[in-house]
């Protein structure tokens, strides 16, 4: 979450016949949403091997110029090395390509890519018939013969980019062009672009089965807000100010604390609930969101993705972003279905220990972004009713199977934007309610719905400096309905100045044989082997009030 986004209007320099659009979304604690460029994601057709690699540069100010060599001839990849920030030049990376079938005994294919100014070959032992090439921005291919490597598990299959000093490439079969970024042309302002390329065929990926452990227990860690950028990022409002010497990269800092903690915590599932990227600093998203999974694929540890209000300003749609998560390992994410609003409404189921029988059901819900009617409901957006239908049509039907499980089987659920729920301020509270709550002022009364549907608690993101847990009881019996807790803000990228906040995230640990569902922080900086309000929220399969958590 952020403040809510101002659009102030664009400038518009017409140095020739050519416009240059900037349009800034600003909030109250500044963001800006660079140009927008294209950011396609590669294409990938089994069959096909690489038969040449260049670059091709050309000029912003000519309105007749495309970046375009023979399209019948070459491939471009679209994306522009620049991002869109030279205002001189733009150049984007171009492939030949060919079916293996099609291949000629004189066709060569790529087995190797690297960058920089010299020659790899330079201290090898480079065979005659395998010679470095030179192409433009310091791109050197090395190619073979159709009869040496068209068959081999050498041949490149797929070109693509990515951006950053901290690029991360989790993709199977595909890996970073060693030596760094492309040597692009001087003044401008680079993107630090980065050739990655992939050798066979596309991976086949099997989804993992979460299910749970044999000492009967499942731990979650929700991390939210991690506003990641292309390229490093900045700082906003660090605590501590001075630690490493007042020096602070946002996604090297962010993600530096997440993995500390997903080798200490060492959860069976993370989930990411919204705002994983900063739209108005990540040009290409591909590149953001590729830092937090890479983390997680490194480690085989699943994970499902919702969205924030932020994931989409960048370059790709909602259904773009979702697509890719479900195409790259350990995901568990899924767009749902598209007969109703959103992308990303759907729940995972998780197995009992020694059956196939669900112990665990976890629902997963788009909160949208900004509200369609500003006239009447100024702010965020709401779940709209045909998500509500979805949801306990869906719980509805998973009653029957849920019943053959011996032990109490559980709900929860993941939103990012909170439900208007959340401020009511007679509710009893575990942890800091920091800022005003940013919740959709029209109320579809979801949170009804999920305690018609037994759901015993729901947790979201978006208000960064508040991390609690607040307790909703029945109007007319006063007894415990749900747990509403907020994750709290992990990424450097997005704001958190409010009463020297550090960032957190926050942890569920299921135990199945008591029908119990403990919660806790945990900090960034201080005291990490500290679990900050650890609190039980359920118990033998029923909601329970603070005073008896506490007392536990």
């Amino acid at each position: 979450m952020s403040r809510r986004i101002v659009r102030t209007g664009f400038q518009l320099a017409a140095l020739t016949t050519i416009a240059f659009l900037v349009v800034f979304f600003l909030d109250n604690r500044y963001r800006v949403l660079p140009q927008s460029v294209h950011s396609h994601l590669p294409l990938h057709h089994e069959g096909l091997v690489i038969t040449d690699i260049t670059i091709q540069t050309c000029s912003s100010l000519n309105p007749l110029s495309k970046c375009m060599l023979d399209q019948k001839i070459w491939h471009r990849v679209e994306k522009d090395l620049y991002l869109g920030s030279g205002w001189v030049s733009k150049a984007y990376v171009h492939i030949k390509r060919k079916r293996e079938e099609e291949l000629t005994n004189e066709d060569k294919v790529v087995v190797d890519v690297r960058t920089g100014k010299l020659d790899p070959a330079m201290g090898e032992k480079a065979q005659a018939s395998e010679k470095w090439e030179s192409r433009p921005a310091g791109v050197w291919i090395k190619r073979s013969l159709k009869r040496h490597a068209s068959d081999s598990k050498k041949a490149v299959t797929a070109v693509d980019v990515l951006y950053g000093t901290d690029a991360v490439e989790p993709r199977p079969g595909w890996e970073l062009v060693k030596n760094g970024a492309l040597h692009l042309e001087t003044g401008n302002d680079s993107k630090d672009p980065h050739l990655s390329v992939r050798r066979g065929p596309p991976a086949k990926l099997e989804k993992p089965i979460p299910k749970i452990r044999k000492d009967g227990k499942y731990k979650i860690m929700q991390i939210s807000d991690l506003h990641l950028s292309t390229g490093v990022g900045v700082c906003r409002e660090p605590e501590p100010k001075g630690a490493n010497g007042g020096h602070c990269d946002a996604d090297p800092r962010t993600l530096d604390f997440v993995e500390r903690l997903l080798d200490d915590e060492k959860p069976d599932l993370v989930v990411l609930s919204g705002d994983q990227v900063n739209g108005g600093t990540a040009p290409d998203v591909q590149s953001a969101l590729f830092k937090i999974i890479g983390p997680l694929a490194e480690r085989k540890i699943p994970y499902a993705a919702i969205f924030g209000n932020h994931d989409d300003e960048g370059t790709l749609s909602r259904t773009v972003q979702m697509g890719l998560y479900e195409s790259l390992p350990y995901s568990l994410s899924e767009a749902g279905p598209n007969t109703i609003e959103g992308v990303g409404n759907y729940f995972v189921e998780v197995q009992a220990h020694s059956s196939k029988h669900s112990a665990l059901t976890l629902y997963f819900l788009d909160t949208h972004s900004y509200s369609p009617d500003e006239a009447h409901y100024r702010g965020y957006d709401w779940i709209k009713p045909n998500q509500i239908n979805w949801f306990k049509t869906t719980a509805e039907g998973l009653k029957d199977a849920h019943s053959h499980y011996t032990l109490k089987h559980l709900n929860m659920a993941f939103i990012h934007i909170p439900l208007p729920e959340y401020g009511h301020p007679e509710n009893e509270r575990v942890g800091n309610w920091t800022e005003p709550i940013t919740a959709p002022i029209f109320n579809t009364h979801f949170k009804d719905a999920l305690v018609e549907y037994d759901v015993k608690t729901v947790s979201c993101g978006h208000d960064h400096v508040n991390e609690y847990c607040s307790l909703s009881k029945d109007n007319s019996t006063g007894e415990p309905e749900i747990w509403m807790c907020y994750a709290g803000g992990s990424g450097f990228g997005g704001y958190g100045g409010y009463n020297n906040y550090i960032r957190r995230l926050r942890v569920f640990e299921i135990d199945t044989n008591q029908a119990r569902v403990v919660t806790w922080k945990r900090l960034e900086y201080g005291d990490l082997a500290r679990r900050v309000d650890e609190q039980i929220v359920v118990d033998s399969g029923r909601v329970i009030p603070l005073q008896r958590a506490n007392q536990e």
